[in-house]
């Protein structure tokens, strides 16, 4: 009997836990507890692991001049594409206006913060006071600017870092094993946080507010089929392989609504795919800051149907300069818990659109972070292939252990 893939099982846990959730709500809403052990197991994952891969990556090209040209590829692909994908919002939005007749709800907000973060604190935010305050919060650019510039020192030493480079690699080696044991518990966090989410609001989360939810879906998929296609095809990165490794972490990052969840496995099969190591874990977690395809498809979406749900019109130029916001407004938020719904209330805020928005789409925010979840997840996969294609890697012959 051929053995049950981990997708499968995911995939078995998510209708299971929608069922579960649907059929005896009361008992699903303690199954929340399984997802929360997951992501704590999966967090306890990402500092050792990007500090472990980084470094050894980096020491590995021996190189800075190549690391830094490998960070401005990637910095000019995240931005082209997210602008993109900011388009595209605006476009489905305007098409569908799924606002119109929307009454807007009195009231509360969420609690969400409704101040925008200037430019100059996000830049500083960047920057680590402290390695080990950085990791333990999880602050996963602060960890990519120290390693970047702790593996650059190793490469520039060279013999006399080897015993340093050598520990780093035993480090995520060991890191990579450990993500293995834990992707053992990914069906049952899955299962749980499914069952909890439909236990706690019912089946109605599934069709409340359903033009909303319905237009950033197909926005989504018509954002992945034909931006991301072309990106494929152009640059003739194999298709099959492609989603043959990044359908794992994608089910994950769906459906725990989580991308950190699917960081160390989404690392480890990018790998395995042909990427090289230094690519890989340079290119993916700074993406979760810099590319962030689904989640700012989203806020142009969410910040005109609020206007839409609110009777403003608001002129074609003013939308290009909320675009502009948002494009600057929506880096460096990864890890933020409603990270995507911080940035949409600041944005209403600054354009004097009513922040009771915000608590009309909090009905349906969990369905919504799904979607913009995942496909930031296969964003950012696929810009590791993007700057692989870019350094002259042939991707299309599979590395020498997938051959074997």
């Amino acid at each position: 009997m051929k053995k049950i893939s981990l997708t499968a099982w995911i995939l078995i846990a998510l209708v299971a836990g929608i069922l579960f959730g649907a059929v005896l709500p009361g008992p699903a809403r303690q199954m929340a507890i399984l997802g929360s052990i997951f992501l704590r197991l999966i967090k306890s994952i990402i500092a050792p692991l990007l500090f472990g891969t980084l470094v050894v990556g980096i020491a590995g090209t021996g190189s800075v001049k190549t690391m830094g040209r490998i960070g401005g590829k990637a910095i000019l692909y995240f931005e082209i594409v997210t602008t993109i994908a900011l388009f595209v919002g605006l476009g489905a939005v305007n098409l569908v206006q799924p606002g119109v007749g929307v009454q807007l709800q009195k009231g509360a907000t969420g609690g969400l913060a409704t101040t925008s973060t200037s430019i100059s604190q996000i830049l500083e935010h960047t920057f680590p006071t402290s390695i080990i305050k950085s990791m333990a919060d999880g602050e996963v650019l602060q960890i990519v600017v120290f390693t970047f510039l702790f593996g650059m020192a190793c490469a520039v030493l060279g013999a006399k870092a080897k015993p340093v480079v050598a520990f780093c690699e035993a480090l995520s080696e060991i890191m990579f094993k450990y993500t293995g044991y834990v992707m053992y518990v990914a069906p049952f966090g899955v299962f749980g946080a499914m069952a909890s989410v439909v236990g706690e609001k019912g089946l109605g989360v599934l069709v409340n507010l359903g033009k909303l939810v319905l237009t950033l879906y197909a926005a989504e998929l018509f954002f992945v089929v034909f931006v991301f296609g072309t990106v494929i095809t152009v640059l003739r990165i194999p298709l099959k392989r492609f989603i043959h490794y990044v359908r794992e972490p994608f089910l994950i990052a769906f459906s725990t609504a989580s991308s950190e969840a699917a960081l160390p496995i989404a690392l480890e099969n990018m790998e395995r795919f042909g990427v090289p190591k230094h690519i890989v874990a340079f290119v993916l977690p700074t993406g979760y800051s810099f590319n962030l395809d689904g989640s700012t498809l989203y806020l142009s979406l969410a910040a005109v149907f609020v206007a839409q749900a609110a009777g403003v019109h608001l002129s074609f130029s003013t939308q290009l300069v909320m675009l502009l916001t948002l494009m600057l407004t929506s880096k460096g938020v990864a890890g933020v818990p409603r990270a995507s719904l911080v940035i949409l209330a600041g944005t209403l805020a600054t354009f004097n659109l009513p922040i009771e928005g915000v608590a009309v789409i909090l009905g349906v925010d969990t369905l919504m972070d799904m979607a913009r979840t995942s496909v930031n997840l296969l964003g950012n996969c696929l810009a590791t292939a993007v700057v692989a294609r870019w350094e002259g890697v042939d991707l299309s012959v599979p590395p020498a252990e997938i051959a074997a």
